[in-house]
């Protein structure tokens, strides 16, 4: 049973990155645009977190930078893919590309280090414990003692979901992603909210990297988001832009992911082994969505 809530402990943990960034693509995919700059977004986030906390000495403005980080990638992301008509996959990958470059090349120049950064006194998150939940049998272990943006995140869910299927604006962003063109021949405002859907999706971007630089860690590690955000990507895929769907896709990836460091620390089973879980996840999540997605098409006469 420890194992048990260990493992679930640790996924909910490693989760929560993962259904941000999920939040963000779907966010950006109900617009009509499909983000492949989420691990970029992703990863300027959590360095940025990790310097604001670190210069500030208080983790809340590291949230704040990462937030704003993530804002900014995100701004510059659509205004080449909206103002300037970038490819959308090409300039994702430029994003990502250079979020991994940028990062590096600042860690050599202005700490003179490679691989890992933790400044000396880096205040994290820290963890929120519920008054009387710890008690709770199974449960309580589980759901108590996680960073604030662990309880944040499934907030955000709750609030995704009511917006895009319960208010006006969810229903004209909605309306945008069916068909553009139509939306703006009612009068909607296709291009603003496809600007303001990928800034949302940036600061949630931020909010991820926030996570993972100051929640799941205290540090930053180059390249760590090491793939999450084509994870949330997939996520968004199999739950065919609608939040909750979304959420348990995430759910399923955190979990192997969880699962592979498990491995790895528990029963010793070789790194180079585990490692391939998460993606191996992935492939066949996408490989059963396109199956149920042929089986679901209408047979031709």
């Amino acid at each position: 049973m420890q194992a048990f809530t260990d493992l679930a402990f640790a996924t909910l943990r490693l989760t929560t990155p993962i259904i941000l960034a999920a939040l963000a693509g779907l966010l950006s995919q109900q617009v009509g645009l499909i983000n492949i700059a989420l691990e970029g977004m992703m990863l300027a986030a959590a360095f940025a977190a990790v310097l604001g906390a670190f210069y500030a000495q208080h983790a809340l403005v590291g949230v704040v930078a990462a937030v704003v980080t993530g804002m900014l990638v995100a701004l510059v992301f659509a205004v080449f893919v909206l103002r300037f008509r970038a490819n959308l996959i090409v300039a994702g990958l430029a994003a990502n590309i250079l979020a991994l470059g940028g990062t590096g090349y600042l860690l050599q120049v202005l700490y003179q280090t490679r691989g890992a950064f933790a400044p000396p006194g880096l205040r994290g998150l820290g963890t929120v414990h519920i008054p009387g939940l710890s008690q709770i049998p199974i449960l309580g272990p589980i759901l108590d003692g996680h960073s604030p943006l662990v309880y944040v995140t499934w907030v955000l869910v709750i609030l995704t979901s009511i917006f895009l299927n319960r208010t006006v604006t969810g229903l004209r962003v909605r309306a945008v992603g069916e068909q553009a063109e139509a939306a703006t021949t009612v009068g909607i405002p296709a291009r603003r909210l496809q600007y303001g859907m990928l800034l949302a999706a940036g600061g949630l971007c931020g909010l991820a990297g926030a996570q993972m630089s100051l929640g799941n860690l205290q540090l930053f590690v180059y390249n760590m988001t090491n793939g999450r955000g084509f994870m949330a990507l997939a996520a968004v895929f199999f739950g065919q832009a609608q939040p909750w769907a979304t959420t348990l896709g995430s759910v399923v990836f955190g979990f192997f992911d969880a699962l592979q460091i498990r491995l790895q620390t528990t029963v010793g089973v070789p790194p180079q082994i585990t490692q391939i879980l998460p993606f191996l996840s992935i492939v066949v999540v996408l490989t059963w969505v396109s199956w149920r997605r042929y089986r679901a098409r209408p047979v031709a006469a």
